[in-house]
């Protein structure tokens, strides 16, 4: 994974035409898909779940990161493998065996992540760095899209960058949450290289064009 990647966020797209939502992101040149799956109980909100992603993996080539927002990951972590997942991140604030958990998604052939909300400190993810293929800082505090950015999560992505430099990891930094042109420069220059945006891209008329600014903003940053 190296490079800036731009995934969108479905969560901010029009279910109703899913596939054309789809193709209008892989033809504009987004890396991946974001899907955000909420439990209603972990974060105050219900999204979809394993049909869903399995619908979205017959309908688009692009790699599927599926954000487990949820209480007991490791209860659903199989059907989201089976339903297409290349990419499936887990909270540290959910799951007391955080190793087994990731250990299942990679068993499952799956990249395992460790999602971490702005309220969580980066010391935790101390023990897990280690085992994970990719961090994934919340921007905002998750259960919702169009939230404002949190400005503290810059400092945090910097710090996590730090302790993988330490380690000599070279560990894909994600950030989800109020991601748009004016915020990325931040992210990346502080190490972010995986970029989720929803309103950002599939609020705007042409997707083609949202996913090119915000890329050009990304990219202008670490030229």
């Amino acid at each position: 994974m190296s490079g800036v990647r731009i995934a969108p966020s479905l969560l901010s797209a029009d279910f109703a035409s899913l596939r054309d939502e789809l193709r209008d992101i892989e033809q504009g040149g987004a890396d991946l898909v974001h899907l955000d799956v909420m439990d209603g109980h972990f974060v105050p909100n219900i999204t979809f779940g394993p049909a869903l992603v399995a619908a979205a993996r017959k309908a688009t080539s692009l790699k599927l990161d599926c954000h487990l927002m949820v209480s007991e990951p490791q209860r659903y972590i199989e059907r989201f493998v089976e339903a297409g997942a290349d990419m499936i991140s887990i909270h540290i604030e959910t799951e007391p065996h955080l190793e087994r958990a990731l250990s299942l998604i990679r068993s499952g052939g799956a990249l395992a992540g460790v999602a971490i909300n702005p309220g969580t400190s980066a010391d935790l993810l101390a023990d897990a760095l280690d085992f994970c293929d990719f961090i994934l800082v919340m921007s905002v505090n998750p259960g919702f899209g169009g939230q404002k950015f949190i400005r503290p999560a810059v400092e945090k992505i910097r710090r996590i960058a730090g302790m993988l430099e330490n380690r000599g990891l070279r560990t894909p930094i994600e950030v989800d949450g109020g991601i748009d042109p004016a915020t990325v420069r931040d992210v990346v220059l502080a190490g972010a290289t995986i970029l989720v945006a929803g309103s950002a891209i599939f609020g705007q008329q042409d997707r083609v064009e949202a996913i090119r600014t915000l890329r050009l903003a990304a990219t202008s940053t670490v030229a």
